[in-house]
């Protein structure tokens, strides 16, 4: 199992499980976090799983797609360090991967 840290918009922080395979924002919606709304279900089409991953992360997971980054525009306050969470599979690799969640709200 792979441990990620979300930091909520509230403040606080939240340690999951999830494994191999799965994407980040399957591993926060299954474990019900807020701000993670998923509205098109993985689909990289509505931004509402953006997250911000951490500085120390950010070289080490696989670089933005083109349909990711086209979907990023529409994102409430997109940064540098702004990814889709639904776009990032889970690997042994990334155990302690640590995102920020986002102003997701529709």
């Amino acid at each position: 199992m792979v441990k990620i840290l979300f930091k909520l918009r509230d403040g606080v922080d939240h340690s999951v499980e999830i494994e191999a395979g799965y994407s980040v924002m399957e591993a926060a919606y299954n474990n019900m976090l807020p701000g993670i709304e998923a509205e098109c279900g993985g689909g990289a089409a509505c931004a509402t799983c953006h997250v911000y991953i951490a500085p120390e992360w950010e070289a080490k997971l696989p670089p933005i797609a083109d349909i990711e980054d086209a979907m990023l525009l529409s994102a409430n306050d997109r940064r540098s360090n702004s990814r889709l969470s639904c776009q990032i599979h889970v690997t042994e690799d990334m155990d302690g991967l640590s995102v920020e969640v986002a102003d997701n709200d529709i």
